[in-house]
């Protein structure tokens, strides 16, 4: 029992360097969501006396212990991975590790060591594959030719995606098919392919867009191309747009001119009805001023009529009526 102690403790400070086949049920790979917890899980298919399971990371450096579990001491965090590694199933056959919030610095391979006595340390390999795929973006607009349309469509992921245009109809077809790649600032890589669409054009029809990045489910986006009319038609359609542009404008013209001649009309009328009321009264507005001076002037006449007739009349009652003398002497 104290020699198995001994090794015990051994086996911690040697870190286990000696690895031996044995077999292990593994992932190889594990493709995750940036962002999302990931598990990695080993389990030893073998009946061993395991001492402990420890859990690495394959830096530039070399490799790093990140957890170990053992019956004597439990689980154990190294310092550096706390609060990103954690258990899942902790145990000595079987032993998982939760990724919390997997991110860029976080893709690697990872090793589970199964120590056990004596044959020592059977190694496991996983390795973290991290990826990252937003929704694609479709485009449509007119080109030079009637004919034709350009599409165009857009996804940004790590690592690049691929970008397909696609149509449902048969009677469609892309040509002039060309791809460019941008690669963003934090690591994703913009990919955009663009077409021209040519075929029927008689009705509305539809083109899609896919984005597919590793073993990951595609997305895919459609949209609705407008109808595009035929050469001919397009004329007919010009030539009858010009015909209603130019009588909308005619009739614009000719309701501006009626508004006017109206109006002109009621100033006119206005005007005349004016000079019938001043020709009723018979005499223009200037002329019922002096006539009204006339008047007075008359007014002031005859009472100094008045006032003087009054004086005659006593004058003439007032001469005394000659005497008998002066008839006499006569």
């Amino acid at each position: 029992m104290a020699n198995r102690a001994v090794l015990y403790y051994l086996f911690l400070v040697e870190g286990f360097s000696k690895g031996l086949t044995a077999v292990i049920q593994t992932q190889q790979t594990v493709v995750a969501k940036a962002g999302e917890d990931v598990l990695l899980s080993c389990r030893l298919m073998q009946t061993k006396d395991v001492l402990q399971v420890t859990w690495q990371k394959l830096l530039p450096e070399g490799k790093k212990n990140c957890a170990t579990y053992s019956d004597h001491f439990g689980e154990t965090v190294n310092p550096g991975f706390q609060g990103k590694v954690e258990f899942k199933d902790a145990g000595l056959q079987n032993c998982s590790i939760v990724i919390r919030k997997a991110m860029e610095k976080d893709e690697a391979c990872y090793y589970c060591l199964f120590n056990t006595f004596p044959d020592g340390s059977l190694t496991g390999k996983t390795c973290l594959r991290l990826y990252e795929l937003h929704e694609p973006i479709l485009q449509i607009r007119e080109s030079n030719s009637t004919e034709e349309t350009v599409v165009s469509c857009s996804a940004t992921g790590r690592p690049a995606p691929t970008v397909t245009l696609n149509v449902p109809q048969q009677d469609l077809y892309f040509s002039n098919s060309s791809t460019v790649s941008v690669t963003n600032t934090n690591g994703t890589v913009t990919v955009t392919t663009t077409a021209l669409l040519s075929g029927f054009h008689g009705n509305d029809r539809q083109a899609g867009c896919a984005a597919r990045l590793l073993s990951v489910p595609e997305m895919q986006v459609f949209k609705m191309i407008p109808a595009v009319k035929r050469s001919s038609d397009d004329g007919f359609n010009e030539k009858s747009g010009s015909d209603k542009n130019v009588t909308l404008i005619v009739a614009l013209s000719v309701s501006v001119a009626i508004v006017l001649v109206a109006v002109v009309v009621a100033v006119l009328l206005k005007h005349k009805h004016k000079n019938r009321d001043a020709e009723k009264n018979n005499l223009p507005p200037k002329s019922i001023k002096d006539h009204h001076e006339y008047q007075t002037a008359l007014m002031k006449q005859n009472e100094q009529i008045r006032k003087r007739t009054p004086e005659k009349e006593n004058s003439k009652e007032e001469k005394p009526e000659p005497s008998s003398r002066t008839v006499r002497r006569l």
